[in-house]
């Protein structure tokens, strides 16, 4: 693996976490801010007054006249100062285990992943390209904070990672089921030479952004702002916090983002618009047996008045794509009908939903990219089309924060 001299660096740090005594990790913690919904907010919201989502995902104070960042920024503040939130004594690295409800586990390790120095790229790679979105959000938060608050999930390119740690001898700090029946499990890890390990494994091989490539720019945006107000001396805004898992099959499970359709025309021909780019197959009625039949054979299909169709791409789609990817193949075809509206659904579930309550016209059911891809990607330091990857299950907010104030 050939590497820039920017190697990847990662620290333990003094993470703040919730006291079980005054907050159940059960109670308090939330998914990250960009999954939730206004109902899930709310949902989360009425667990616990000190449930993380009153920082992650903040509403402004209208009486008290304070923005959602200051509301966030006094709210976190004030959890540390009765006890809510505890700072550990000592650096810590906190090994963290995700197990799904079919007994699949993913584990990997928060800490702090150093930024690379500004106006140098690094050895960490975002493994696709994000669509337009406010980073002022983010940002505004981490300026009123000082605070990461959930993690971004990297994927390390070093075969050998997970091997470096085991938890599973000890009793975790943190210990709770959300809502989907996923296990979420944390242990603190102090011990010099395991995190000397760890670390060792980190920096010897680039590390993929798999989720939170807006906080990395937000991260990167902030480390130039201080690093130009303190006469460019190094600080803690040189880090963020991340959740680093091994590049391998066995710890990752990689969906695809599904398309819906809807906006156009009354009487437009979409299966003659397919054709243009693809062999349209009439696979059977859209039900469960064929959609189940279509994934387990891993087609790229398209469910559209009742029927679904496998879809089978033409050399010229692959041309006019560049790459194999599904996303970019039905982007070609988007990208030649009439004015529509397409939206991005991350789940199959989701998608068909939509049809049935007459939101969509029709759906594109891709199919998830390998992890072979995605390395073989990273590798090239190339980046995929947007909205390409769904990993899951996703880390929770609240397992621990980490604070730039705290040394």
């Amino acid at each position: 693996m050939c590497q820039s001299g920017h190697v990847p660096r990662f620290e333990p740090f003094r993470g703040l976490r919730y006291s079980p005594k005054k907050a159940p990790i059960g109670d308090v913690m939330a998914p990250p801010y960009d999954v939730i919904s206004s109902v899930e907010r709310v949902h989360f919201a009425s667990r616990h007054p000190s449930n993380a989502v009153f920082v992650e995902l903040p509403e402004p104070d209208l009486l008290g006249g304070r923005d959602r960042y200051r509301v966030a920024a006094d709210l976190f503040m004030r959890w540390q100062g009765d006890g809510t939130l505890v700072p550990d004594p000592v650096p810590c690295l906190y090994p963290y285990r995700m197990t799904d409800i079919t007994g699949h586990a993913t584990t990997g390790v928060i800490g702090a992943l150093g930024l690379p120095d500004p106006g140098h790229e690094g050895d960490i790679l975002p493994h696709e390209q994000t669509l337009p979105k406010p980073k002022s959000d983010r940002l505004d938060l981490l300026r009123a904070t000082r605070a990461n608050l959930s993690p971004i999930w990297g994927l390390s390119m070093h075969h050998g990672l997970t091997a470096t740690f085991d938890p599973t001898d000890d009793v975790p700090s943190a210990d709770a089921y959300d809502d989907d029946g996923v296990r979420h499990q944390l242990w603190v890890l102090d011990d010099r030479d395991a995190i000397d390990a760890i670390a060792t494994a980190i920096a010897a091989a680039p590390v993929v952004i798999a989720d939170g490539h807006h906080r990395y720019e937000t991260a990167k945006a902030y480390q130039a702002e201080c690093r130009a107000q303190n006469r460019h001396k190094p600080g803690p805004y040189d880090q963020i916090m991340a959740f680093i898992v091994e590049l391998t099959e066995d710890q990752l499970t990689v969906g695809a983002i599904d398309r819906t359709v809807s906006g156009l025309p009354p009487g437009f021909d979409l299966l003659a618009a397919a054709a243009e780019w693809f062999d349209v197959v009439r696979a059977g009625p859209a039900d469960e047996r064929t959609l189940g039949a279509l994934a387990e054979a891993r087609s790229l299909s398209l469910v559209t008045d009742g029927s679904a169709y496998l879809l089978l791409p033409h050399e010229a789609t692959y041309v006019q794509a560049g790459n194999d990817l599904d996303s970019s193949l039905v982007a070609v075809l988007l990208s030649h009908l009439p004015p529509h509206e397409s939206i991005h659904r991350h789940t199959v579930a989701e998608a068909l939903a939509a049809l049935d309550n007459g939101e969509a016209q029709a759906a594109f059911l891709l199919r998830p990219v390998t992890v072979s891809q995605i390395e073989t990607w990273a590798s090239d330091r190339s980046q995929m089309p947007p909205k390409t990857t769904y990993f899951s299950p996703k880390p929770r907010t609240g397992m621990v924060f980490r604070s730039l104030d705290l040394v």
